[in-house]
């Protein structure tokens, strides 16, 4: 039986677990204002992942039309952060 440090064995776990895209969320989620900026983040309701899909949702709709704008950068901002490439395609609501 090999050995693992404890965060190579929760990385392990986490990886094949129904848990992951909730941990990634909350990771997502703090740091979100060093992402995206003060005001993103001020008017920004809720971070999800769901498989490889981002969902982010607002209620200002001036926030959710730039959003839709940066998908793209949003993605690759995301994904840096995680250190893999997780997310495949952004949904703002």
């Amino acid at each position: 039986m090999s050995e693992y440090s404890m965060k190579e064995a929760m990385r392990r776990f986490l990886h094949s677990s129904r848990l992951r895209g909730d941990v990634q969320a909350l990771q997502i989620t703090d740091i979100w204002e060093n992402l995206m900026g003060k005001t993103i983040a001020k008017y920004t309701d809720s971070i999800k992942i769901y498989g490889s899909k981002l969902y982010i949702t607002t209620t200002v709709a001036p926030l959710k039309n730039e959003l839709l704008y940066q998908k793209e950068q949003i993605m690759e901002r995301v994904n840096e952060a995680l250190g893999e490439k997780v997310i495949k395609d952004v949904i703002i609501s």
